[in-house]
């Protein structure tokens, strides 16, 4: 089964929440994790069955590497702010640098993430 991590920042969180409802049918085809935070707003705002993993300051984008560099994951949806600092932002660079080094599609704004979802289901 495909497998796809959720994640985004606090100021991004509504915005991936509306887009996993928006592709809920799809989003059910696939074995979803999320970081904390995220994954517990994804379970209260649609029918969709995430693993949480830590919250990503707590080492949540380091287990989504972990999970990367062993070859079980095949997609990562990261809506990142771009305009604030991020107290865990070695974390983050760590995980999109292990994304490029595995060669595994990472989206991080709706329309990439958009394109990512769909690309998978063929």
């Amino acid at each position: 089964m495909t497998r796809i991590a959720l994640i985004a920042h606090d100021e991004t969180k509504p915005e991936l929440i509306e887009f996993a409802r928006t592709h809920e049918t799809q989003l059910q085809e696939y074995d979803l994790i999320a970081t904390g935070t995220t994954g517990k707003r994804l379970l209260e705002g649609t029918d969709l069955e995430v693993e949480r993993k830590e919250s990503g300051p707590l080492g949540g984008d380091l287990m989504i590497g972990a999970e990367v560099a062993a070859g079980e994951l095949d997609g990562i949806v990261f809506l990142r702010d771009p305009l604030r600092a991020q107290p865990h932002e070695p974390d983050i660079s760590a995980l999109l640098r292990i994304c490029d080094v595995h060669d595994t599609a990472i989206a991080t704004n709706l329309a990439s993430a958009s394109f990512l979802i769909e690309g998978l289901a063929e």
